[in-house]
């Protein structure tokens, strides 16, 4: 097949201390946090998004916005709304409020919090503000204002993948430490929406913008007039379908299929001399998708950003030459299983640079002067 990205992965050795961690971390115990893959070569995107563009150049004819997204946000939001008003005098502690949180709920906001990740490309509206107001309507039913902070996180997600201190995608020395076990991945699955809120900001800042402040004050006028006018319970369960989407659902396996390396990297690319590809991104090509805006198809989104979600199957088959030989998922459920129940997988079983990429919309002061220092 034709060359994809070198991405030479080996195990950290253990005294080796990362560039972003050293000063901030004692030795030995820095050394066990951060024992995840090392690579030394740049991210393998860019490198097979070259390669083929250079083969298959009429794939650049894909990239643009898609007009679909807009009504699709709009009818799962419209969802969530008489959801959460039909539930509005039903027991929190019933088995109909959970059910329907669990099978409707976590599905509908699963799939706006994908929207807002298809939409913090600019791939809902030709106009960048057309699409953070979009997101911004399509945080409502997710009860929590976030949408105007993940596309700056997100962003550099794609142009830093894989660099420590920078990616947010990747997981702390801290939840190394402390969740590398059974009981402390079932405990990560089941409140990764958690980690995934909580993260970016242990790592770095983003600046507030007027676009975060509009974000903030149009959810909480939404929350406050859900509870006027329907009840405490119809925002509950909003936030309810919030938690359980990142918990133990089927479709949030699509948070640890996409980065964490399941299959034990050959011993050959162990050696960074050798410089053997090794995949860090994992595609699932399965019915899910139908479901989370073929977010499954990650290599494929990876290696074009700029093409929305339902070109991507033909991204795919246009370059089928590059991805058929990739590994992929065939179930997100059972990537949940594997990743909890699988001892040769982990929090550590993930892909880390010392330095490259960049921060997408600036950073708090003492980030920035450190990634330059």
């Amino acid at each position: 097949m034709p060359p994809s990205a070198s991405a030479t992965v080996t195990k950290a050795p253990k005294q080796r201390k990362s560039a972003a961690t050293k000063d901030s971390v004692d030795g030995a115990a820095e050394a066990d946090a951060n024992d995840f893959f090392w690579t030394y070569t740049e991210e393998p995107h860019r490198t097979r998004r070259i390669a083929i563009i250079k083969a298959h150049p009429e794939i650049t004819k894909l990239c643009g916005h898609e007009p679909l997204t807009k009504y699709v946000v709009a009818g799962v939001v419209a969802l969530q709304v008489a959801l959460a008003y039909y539930l509005r005098d039903t027991p929190f502690f019933s088995l109909k409020y959970w059910a329907i949180a669990y099978v409707f709920g976590a599905t509908a906001n699963q799939n706006l919090f994908l929207a807002i990740h298809e939409i913090s490309h600019n791939l809902a509206f030709k106009s960048p503000f057309a699409n953070r107001i979009l997101a911004i309507f399509a945080n409502l039913p997710i009860g929590i204002p976030y949408s105007a902070s993940f596309r700056p996180y997100h962003l550099t997600h794609h142009k830093s993948l894989g660099v420590d201190g920078v990616d947010t995608d990747l997981p702390t020395a801290l939840e190394a430490v402390f969740l590398d076990s059974i009981f402390g991945k079932a405990f990560f699955c089941t409140f990764q929406i958690f980690f995934y809120a909580i993260r970016p900001m242990a790592v770095y800042r983003v600046p507030l913008t007027n676009i975060h402040f509009l974000n903030i004050a149009v959810q909480v006028a939404f929350d406050v007039a859900l509870v006027r006018f329907a009840s405490p319970h119809a925002l509950l369960y909003l936030l309810l379908s919030s938690f359980l989407a990142g918990s133990l659902h089927p479709l949030a396996g699509h948070f640890i299929a996409e980065h964490y390396v399941y299959d034990p990297v050959p011993a050959a690319a162990r050696d960074p001399e050798n410089r053997i590809p090794v995949p860090e991104t994992f595609s699932y090509y399965g019915p899910l998708n139908w479901l989370t805006y073929n977010v499954g198809l990650h290599n494929e989104h990876h290696d074009f950003p700029a093409i929305p979600w339902t070109r991507l199957h033909e991204v795919r088959r246009i370059a089928a030459d590059f991805y058929e030989d990739l590994p992929s998922h065939p179930s997100w459920v059972m990537a949940i299983w594997r990743f909890i129940f699988d001892e040769n997988v982990g929090i550590k079983c993930r892909v880390k640079r010392e330095s490259g990429g960049r921060i997408v919309g600036g950073a708090a002061g003492w980030k920035e002067s450190e990634i330059q220092n």
